[in-house]
C-alpha cells in the first residue's frame, strides 16, 4: 500500500510502498484513510526543519490532519463499527509517572516534552492508505460533516482557545458584553479561528497582508467578519482603527508581527499565541512598554497547542455550528483535492488555503 514519507538522512520526500497492517487485536481499529490535509507543519517537516522518525527507522510517514473510515475493529472495540467515519487525534502521552497532565489524558499540557505525535514526532502519521489506531484516540464524525471533517484537527486549536478564554475571563468582576477579537493571519488556522470567534458572537476582524480586494478578504467578509489589510494599517495601529481590542488570536508564526500587535491589546485583554516561528535573529521589541501594559492593564498572554481528544469532540460540534451558520464559507477553505501521488509536490509549494490529499475517491 502507498504512503508518503520523509527521509531525514537523505533529504528525500517520496511515495513509498508499505506492507499492510496486521490483523487488529484488542481495542485496535483498522482505518482506511479517506482524506489528509496538508499544513505548514508538514511542509516544514518536508524541508527537514524537524520531524523525527520512529526509533530505529530511517523515515517518517507524515500527515496529521486526517479523516478515516473504520475498516475493521478488534474484539475489544465497543463504540465503533466498520463504515464509521472518525478523526484520529495526534499527540500521544509521555510515559513518565510524574507527568500528571499525561496521566490525566491531557497530553497537550505535557510537562516532560517526551510525548509522541503521529506524523510529526517518533510515530508514523496518517498519509497512508491503511493504518491502525486505538479506539480511545478516535472521535466519531457525524455523516453530514464528512465533506469538511478534515478541517477538525486545525479547528481544535481554536476550540481549545475559546474554552480557555471563557475560563480565564471569569477573573473579571463583571459579565463581559460583546467583545472585539482580531485574528492575525488569513491562513487555515487564522480563518478557522475567525469563524470560531464569529460563531461565539465576537465582533471579529482578520488582519493579514493581502489587499482588501483579495479572495481571502472576500472569504473573511462572507462569514461576517471584517478585514483589515496590512497594506493600509500597521499592526500597532489596530486599536486606533478598530477601537478597544479584547482579544488577539495569533496565527502567523511571526514573532515581530505578533509582539508589535500586542501593543494594541486593550485593558483586561487576552493575547493567544498559536504559531511557532522559526528560530532566527533577535527580534526588536518595546519590551518596557509591553511589560507596563501587561501589568497596569491586567492583560493575559498565553499559548495554546495541539489539543487533547476532548477538544476534537468540541471542534466537531463547532464545525457543525459553522456549517449551519455559513456553510459555503467553510467549504471555500478547502481549495484542492489531490491524489497521494501528487502529495510530494504539494509539500514543496503552497497554493490556495487548504489542500487535501484524497486517498479514497469514491
Amino acid at each position: 500500500m502507498k504512503a508518503v514519507a520523509v527521509f531525514p538522512g537523505t533529504h528525500e520526500v517520496r511515495v513509498i510502498d508499505q506492507p499492510q497492517p496486521p490483523v487488529v487485536k484488542g481495542t485496535e481499529v483498522l482505518l482506511r484513510m479517506r482524506e489528509v490535509g496538508i499544513c505548514g507543519t508538514d511542509r516544514e517537516i518536508a524541508s527537514f526543519q524537524y520531524g523525527d522518525p520512529p526509533p530505529g527507522e530511517d523515515h517518517l510517514i507524515i500527515g496529521h490532519e486526517a479523516l478515516g473510515e473504520v475498516a475493521a475493529v478488534g474484539p475489544g472495540v465497543t463504540k465503533l463499527r466498520p463504515g464509521d467515519l472518525v478523526i484520529p487525534s495526534v499527540r500521544r502521552p509521555c510515559l513518565h509517572a510524574e507527568c500528571l497532565a499525561c496521566r490525566a489524558g491531557r497530553q497537550d499540557f505535557c510537562v516532560t516534552g517526551d510525548f509522541r505525535e503521529r506524523g510529526i514526532k517518533q510515530t508514523h502519521g496518517f498519509l497512508t492508505e491503511l493504518t491502525v489506531e486505538e479506539e480511545s484516540n478516535l472521535t466519531l464524525v457525524p455523516p453530514d460533516l464528512a465533506e469538511v471533517a478534515v478541517l477538525t484537527e486545525p479547528l481544535t486549536i481554536a476550540a481549545k482557545a475559546v474554552q480557555q478564554v471563557k475560563t480565564l475571563q471569569q477573573r473579571l468582576p463583571w459579565e463581559p458584553s460583546r467583545q472585539r477579537a482580531v485574528i492575525l493571519g488569513a491562513g487555515p488556522v487564522g480563518l478557522l479561528g475567525a469563524m470560531t470567534m464569529v460563531a461565539h458572537n465576537f465582533e471579529t476582524y482578520v488582519y493579514s497582508r493581502e489587499p482588501q480586494s483579495s479572495d481571502r478578504a472576500d472569504l473573511v467578509r462572507s462569514f461576517g467578519a471584517g478585514y483589515v489589510s496590512g497594506e493600509d494599517t500597521a499592526p500597532e495601529d489596530l486599536g486606533k482603527k478598530l477601537g478597544n481590542i479584547d482579544l488577539f488570536y495569533e496565527a502567523v508564526g511571526n514573532a515581530q508581527l505578533a509582539f508589535t500587535a500586542l501593543e494594541a491589546l486593550g485593558p483586561n485583554g487576552l493575547f493567544i499565541f498559536t504559531g511557532i516561528p522559526p528560530l532566527g535573529a533577535p527580534t526588536k521589541l518595546p519590551a518596557d512598554q509591553l511589560m507596563r501594559n501587561i501589568v497596569l492593564e491586567n492583560q493575559l498572554v498565553f499559548g495554546t497547542v495541539n489539543a487533547s481528544r476532548s477538544a476534537y469532540a468540541l471542534a466537531l460540534r463547532l464545525l457543525g455550528q459553522c456549517m449551519a451558520l455559513f456553510p459555503d464559507s467553510v467549504r471555500r477553505l478547502i481549495t484542492a483535492h489531490r491524489s497521494i501521488d501528487e502529495a510530494p509536490g504539494m509539500l514543496l509549494r503552497r497554493t490556495g488555503i487548504k489542500e487535501v490529499v484524497r486517498l479514497a475517491w469514491n
